[in-house]
């Protein structure tokens, strides 16, 4: 089972995706790697705040909430601490007094919070929740200790190169509003036979008189070709 989760996490494709999916797709790969798993969350945690990233099942989410609400739980411990949480039965656990009898209520009785370590620290932890008491086995524990190092490694890979795809994107858009800038700057210089500096001065006034963005601005006048821009 191990084997084939570690190919699958290797498999999971991060071109062309939102952050979101590649990491509901992650979250669910966790969670048929652990037998005793009805529902799966990711939580991050930078500093003290801490939120769901991914979840399979609104059960996970609801008591991740739970938790963030009141400040303490197995998932933030864990995330925090870099220790395992493992809660056999949550109505016989005093360790989150406030926590565990609003999740019971929610239908968990027990779970597993592993601490998803990357580049020797700990960014959060992958969050198992069931139905039943005693729900997760030696063996779900083995596994999750093995599968979080590469699930961090694959959490954090997803969010770098989402990163890199909103910074190309922004870069191209950059360039775009420099071209048409340049563009209407040309048609400013013609027009007025002025500089390039006294050009971009006339766009500047045009754009702040009417509150608008130089680059629309820009688009604006390079369409119309024949008409002058206000200023």
């Amino acid at each position: 089972m191990t084997t084939d989760t570690f190919k699958d996490l290797a498999a999971v494709v991060l071109v062309d995706r939102a952050l979101d999916d590649v990491l509901r797709e992650i979250a669910s790969i966790a969670n048929r790697a652990l037998a005793g798993a009805e529902a799966s969350s990711i939580t991050l945690v930078r500093g003290d705040r801490a939120w769901t990233a991914a979840h399979t099942d609104q059960l996970a989410l609801d008591a991740d909430e739970l938790q963030y609400e009141g400040g303490h739980g197995p998932c933030m411990d864990a995330g925090r601490t870099g220790l395992t949480m493992h809660v056999p039965d949550l109505r016989a656990d005093d360790r989150w007094p406030t926590y565990a009898p609003r999740a019971v209520e929610r239908g968990v009785l027990s779970s597993l919070s592993v601490p998803l370590p990357f580049q020797g620290r700990t960014i959060g932890a992958l969050n198992n929740y069931a139905s039943s008491a005693g729900a997760f086995t030696d063996d779900d524990m083995r596994a999750a200790d093995h599968i979080t190092s590469y699930i961090g490694t694959a959490v954090m890979n997803a969010d770098a190169h989402a990163g890199a795809t909103a910074g190309a994107e922004q870069m191209r858009a950059a360039l775009d509003s420099r071209k048409v800038i340049d563009m209407a700057l040309g048609v400013l210089v013609a027009r007025h036979h002025c500089t390039a500096d006294e050009a971009f001065a006339l766009l500047s006034k045009a754009s702040q008189n009417h509150n608008r963005k130089l680059r629309d601005l820009a688009a604006a006048l390079v369409e119309s070709e024949g008409r002058e821009p206000a200023t």
